[in-house]
C-alpha cells in the first residue's frame, strides 16, 4: 500500500510539473529591461516562420491538414531551425495548443503567438468587415471576445512565451491590404490618421491587453507597430502593454530606433520583423551575400543594446523575416507558381540594390532559405541561402552570458564570414 501511494504521489507530481506553463517576464533595473524566462536572463533568436507550399497563398492553412502531415511538415522545418539556433518562432493564432508544445518539447522552441487584431479586417455579429473601424463599439466587442479567447485557451500551453497583438497596424490606418506598398507621405498627414484612427486602436489595443493578463499573469503581452510611426500617442495609451514589438527595416542600421523608444516609452524593444530580399533589383539576380550582410548588421545591433552592456539597454531580441520564401506575396491570387522578380516597394536604406526612381524590395525574396517543389505528398524541402549560415554563427553568442561586453559582440560578428 505504501509504495503505492508513493507512486501515485509520483505520477501527480510529474503531470503537475508537465502541466504547468512558463514564467515570462519582463525585469526592468539599473542595468536595463530584459526578458526573464524561469528566472533566466533569455535573449530571443527569433525567426518568422510559416508553411506555405509553392502554388498556395495566405488561405492555406498547415493547421487544418492531418496530423500526421503536421508532424512530418514541423520535423522537417523544426530541425532545420533548431540548427540555425532559433529558439522562438513567430506564429499566428490559427496554431492549436497541442503543436506549440510539440515544438517546444521535441526541438525546445518557443512560441510568440501573433494575434492580427483586425489588421486585414475582422468579423462584427457575423459579418466580415475588411477595414477595420477601431472606434466601433461593436468592433471593440469584438477584439476583445478574440484575443480573450485567445488567452483562455492557451494560458497553460507549454512552450509559449508571449502573446503579439497585431502587425504594423497603424500602417493598416492608411491602406486596406495585405500587400506592401509605399508608406505616404507627409507629417501633417500622418498626425491627422494617427489622432483620427490611431489613437482609438491603441487604446484598445491596452484595453485588451489588460484583459488578457487578468486571464495568463505568466506571458507577456506585446504589440507590433510599423517603425515607431505614432510612438507618442502608443505612449499615452498603451500604459499596460509590456513590449514594444516593431516590424523595421531600416537597411544595415535600425538608427535611432533604440533611443527612441527608450526615450518615449517605458517598455523594451522587440523587433518582429525585419530583414532583407536575397534578390538584387540592379543586377537582376539573386545575391546571398547582400542578404546576409543586412542581417548580421542588425542583429549585431540588437545586441550590443541589451541590458548591461551600456548602450541603450532595452533590446530584448528579434525575429528575423523570414525562414522561407513566400511564392504569393506579390500577386497575392496570381502567379502562385511563379517566383515574381518584381521589386513592389522602394528603400533607398537598402543602398546596395537601390537606383533613384525604380523600386528594390522584393516580396517574394526575403526568405533565408529558398523553397524547393511540393511533392506528391504537399511537402517542400529548404534550400538554406548564406544568411542562414550567417546567422547560425550569430545566434552561438549568447550576449546575456558572463563576461560578455560591446567589444566581445564586436570581435565575433567581425568573424561571421558568408
Amino acid at each position: 500500500m505504501k509504495n503505492t501511494f508513493l507512486l501515485f504521489l509520483l505520477i501527480l507530481f510529474t503531470l503537475n510539473s508537465c502541466s504547468q506553463q512558463d514564467k515570462v517576464s519582463v525585469l526592468s533595473n539599473k542595468d536595463g529591461m530584459k526578458l526573464i524566462v524561469n528566472g533566466k536572463d533569455f535573449i530571443i533568436n527569433g525567426m518568422n516562420w510559416d508553411y506555405f507550399p509553392i502554388g498556395t497563398n495566405y488561405s492555406y492553412s498547415l493547421w487544418q491538414q492531418p496530423d500526421a502531415f503536421i508532424k512530418t511538415a514541423l520535423d522537417a522545418e523544426m530541425t532545420a531551425l533548431k540548427k540555425l539556433g532559433v529558439n522562438t518562432i513567430r506564429v499566428y493564432t490559427s496554431i492549436q495548443p497541442k503543436w506549440i508544445t510539440y515544438i517546444y518539447e521535441k526541438y525546445g522552441i518557443y512560441t510568440m503567438l501573433n494575434h492580427s487584431f483586425g489588421r486585414y479586417g475582422v468579423s462584427v455579429n457575423g459579418n466580415w468587415i475588411p477595414v477595420t473601424d477601431y472606434s466601433n463599439v461593436e468592433t471593440q466587442r469584438a477584439l476583445i471576445d478574440e484575443v480573450v479567447k485567445m488567452a483562455s485557451e492557451f494560458k497553460n500551453t507549454p512552450g509559449l512565451l508571449l502573446f503579439l497583438l497585431g502587425n504594423e497596424n497603424n500602417y493598416g490606418l492608411f491602406w486596406a491590404g495585405s500587400e506592401t506598398e509605399d508608406f505616404p507621405e507627409g507629417k501633417d498627414a500622418k498626425k491627422k490618421v494617427g489622432e483620427g484612427r490611431g489613437r482609438s486602436m491603441y487604446k484598445l489595443m491596452n484595453d485588451a491587453a489588460i484583459k488578457m493578463k487578468s486571464i495568463d499573469g505568466s506571458h507577456p503581452v506585446a504589440i507590433c507597430n510599423g517603425d515607431v510611426l505614432f510612438l507618442d500617442i502608443i505612449a499615452e495609451e498603451c500604459k499596460d502593454v509590456d513590449i514594444y514589438g516593431t516590424n523595421m527595416y531600416r537597411g544595415k542600421s535600425f538608427g535611432d530606433a533604440f533611443e527612441k523608444v527608450k526615450a518615449t516609452l517605458n517598455m523594451p524593444i522587440l523587433f518582429t520583423e525585419f530583414g532583407a530580399d536575397s534578390f538584387n533589383a540592379i543586377d537582376y539576380k539573386e545575391d546571398q551575400k547582400m542578404q546576409a550582410f543586412y542581417l548580421v548588421e542588425n542583429w549585431k545591433e540588437i545586441y550590443e543594446n541589451t541590458a548591461g552592456l551600456g548602450k541603450s539597454n532595452n533590446a530584448i531580441g528579434g525575429f528575423t523575416f523570414q525562414f522561407s520564401d513566400g511564392w504569393w506575396k506579390f500577386g497575392q491570387k496570381i502567379n502562385l507558381k511563379k517566383h515574381d522578380k518584381n521589386a513592389s516597394w522602394a528603400s533607398a536604406a537598402y543602398n546596395l540594390d537601390f537606383k533613384e526612381g525604380s523600386n528594390n524590395m522584393n516580396e517574394e525574396w526575403f526568405g533565408i532559405c529558398g523553397k524547393g517543389p511540393t511533392n506528391e505528398k504537399g511537402l517542400y524541402t529548404l534550400q538554406p541561402r548564406a544568411a542562414y549560415y550567417a546567422l547560425q554563427q550569430v545566434h552561438q553568442l549568447n550576449p546575456f552570458a558572463k563576461g560578455i561586453t560591446t567589444e566581445l559582440i564586436s570581435k565575433h560578428f567581425s568573424e561571421i564570414k558568408f
